[in-house]
């Protein structure tokens, strides 16, 4: 077993690993989709001054408790109180939930990598054939498998020698891809009879705000849907950040550090919004763009490039290793949440841990493929849709244990153990606390009712 916990060898490592949790399949297909329904530049406002207050208040929140634990998610909160040491159940059994499922759909973007990095991007665009592929059996299991590997590997690794060393080459590397893609897609024109569409036009569809029809209703809704895509999207209620931060050197700045991942967040959901909703508006109309989750990926953005000629096939490769970058990282974190908690409560090796985590996400990995074929049923959600493995698995991990986990640690740190246990631990080597006072408000009554409203709207109560 590691006799002295590992630690991130400065503040670039934190955050690149912290941001790569962050900037995961969320930003790219469903912030788009959620931006564009919601009145564009409206929605990016709301997101923005969300993340400012909102999710800055539970980064920290989370980040604080690891670093002045410096234990695992199972245990941290149970340290700064027996009572509350359930929410470390959830930060743990969360993270132990989304993985399998996670690894499952990196599989589907690991199929397309290989389909247009070997020249076959044709297939992509067939009638039916994503829809093919997942009903599949032994594909969808191998691509699983293999993107296990991938993420065991790193976390078997280390912090250093893992995590934090391959985050400072994957993250830059995903920054450029993104910022390439989303230049790309402002030069676009195209005409197919109706007029022509540009892409400076779906530009200004993405940016400028559209309250012509806006009830306070309305409002309400966009509000509550940034908040959702904010609070899926940094990472917290993950038992991640808490991780992260207990890896968090003391003489790092921790309120820098958190204002640097929400910015890399933000900025990659920023243009992923741009690099998709464009050459979708570009090539299928505004119609196209009520496109979200996988059929975005995998059925609108192959059409699209398919659409540009000789150019797509060159940027759908580029998308799809972009998305695979985003899909791993993200994955890495989630194991990592475990693994350590593993480690911890049965004093094992990383090695050991790793190998175990591995396997059973393997074990449910595989549950999830074949709950496209061999193990398909069909069963109705609380807020109206209806799932297979893979959906009763995200709504169960997403709806309910997020939302009740983060609830309980704003009640346990604005009225159990106080806010200035996290203010204290961000301000321990002289750094400035902006806003202590909004923070003191929002972690004592505003997050909360936030939270418990995106919970009712989860369950279908809202």
């Amino acid at each position: 077993m590691e006799s002295k916990r590992s630690s991130f060898s400065g503040s670039i490592g934190f955050v690149l690993s912290a941001a790569g949790s962050a900037v995961g399949l969320g930003n790219l297909w469903r912030f788009p989709y959620l931006a564009a329904k919601n009145g564009g530049g409206l929605f990016l406002l709301v997101y923005l001054v969300l993340a400012l207050t909102f999710g800055f208040t539970l980064l920290v929140t989370e980040v604080a408790i690891g670093r002045n634990t410096r234990r695992s998610p199972l245990s941290a909160y149970g340290f700064l109180n027996k009572k509350w040491g359930w929410i470390g159940c959830f930060g743990v059994l969360v993270p132990f939930m989304i993985l399998p499922y996670y690894c499952a759909i990196g599989g589907w973007v690991l199929k397309y990598c290989t389909v247009y990095l070997s020249g076959r991007s044709l297939d992509a665009v067939q009638e039916g054939y994503f829809g093919g592929y997942i009903s599949g059996v032994m594909q969808p299991v191998i691509f699983m498998a293999v993107f296990v590997l991938f993420t065991s590997f790193v976390i078997y690794r280390g912090i250093n020698k893992g995590i934090e060393r391959l985050s400072k080459i994957l993250m830059p590397v995903l920054v450029i891809i993104v910022l390439l893609i989303a230049v790309f897609a402002m030069t676009l024109k195209n005409d197919d009879g109706s007029g022509v569409r540009t892409g400076m036009q779906g530009l200004k569809i993405y940016l400028v705000p559209d309250i012509s029809s806006l009830t306070l209703t309305g409002f309400l809704k966009v509000v509550l849907d940034a908040m959702g895509q904010l609070f899926y999207s940094i990472s917290v209620a993950m038992g991640i950040m808490i991780s992260y931060g207990s890896y968090l050197g003391d003489e790092n700045d921790l309120i820098k550090g958190v204002s640097q991942i929400e910015f890399f967040d933000t900025a990659v959901a920023f243009l992923a919004g741009i690099m998709t909703i464009l050459p979708i508006y570009v090539f299928m109309g505004r119609e196209g763009m009520d496109a979200s989750g996988p059929s975005l990926l995998f059925v609108s953005m192959p059409k699209v490039f398919l659409s540009m000629g000789l150019a797509g096939s060159v940027l759908g490769a580029l998308f799809f290793v972009m998305v695979f970058l985003a899909a791993l990282t993200s994955s890495i974190s989630l194991m990592e949440a475990v693994v350590s908690s593993i480690m911890e409560e049965f004093r094992i090796s990383r090695k050991k841990a790793t190998i175990i985590e591995g396997i059973i996400a393997l074990i449910i990995g595989l549950a999830v493929c074949l709950g496209y074929n061999i193990l398909y049923f069909e069963a109705p959600l609380p807020n109206g849709s209806t799932g297979q493995i893979l959906d009763i698995m995200d709504y169960i991990s997403n709806n309910i244990l997020m939302p009740v986990a983060a609830i309980g640690t704003c009640i346990l740190i604005g009225w159990v153990v106080k806010p200035d246990m996290v203010i204290k631990e961000a301000t321990k080597n002289g750094e400035k606390f902006r806003n202590k006072s909004l923070y003191v408000v929002m972690v004592k009554f505003v997050a909360p009712v936030l939270l418990t409203l995106l919970l009712f709207k989860s369950i279908g109560l809202l």
